[in-house]
């Protein structure tokens, strides 16, 4: 599924428009992604959890060359489903 798909069930399901539903995808977006910037979670229950988690240095290899490189330390963004999600798709 992807964005306009979600957009339009999403659309559906809740009885409002397409614009509407963009406008709530792109603020819950936007959201989670302001509070994982500023290194905090958002945890919507029975769905899961996001989280920002850092990812240590480490040393890689050039898939051309098989030359190993340097990869940087870095932030990246973590989901962790709730168990209801779990549960349901089981």
């Amino acid at each position: 599924m992807n964005k306009s798909e979600l957009i339009e069930q999403i659309a559906s399901r809740a009885d409002i428009s397409k614009a509407a539903a963009t406008r709530a995808i792109d603020a819950m977006t936007d959201a989670v992604r302001t509070t994982l910037k500023k290194g905090g979670t958002v945890t919507i229950t029975g769905f899961g959890t996001f989280a920002s988690a850092k990812r240590a240095a480490r040393t890689g290899r050039n898939p051309r060359t098989g030359a190993p490189i340097k990869i940087k330390s870095a932030r990246v963004p973590k989901f962790k489903p709730g168990k209801a999600l779990r549960e349901s798709i089981r």
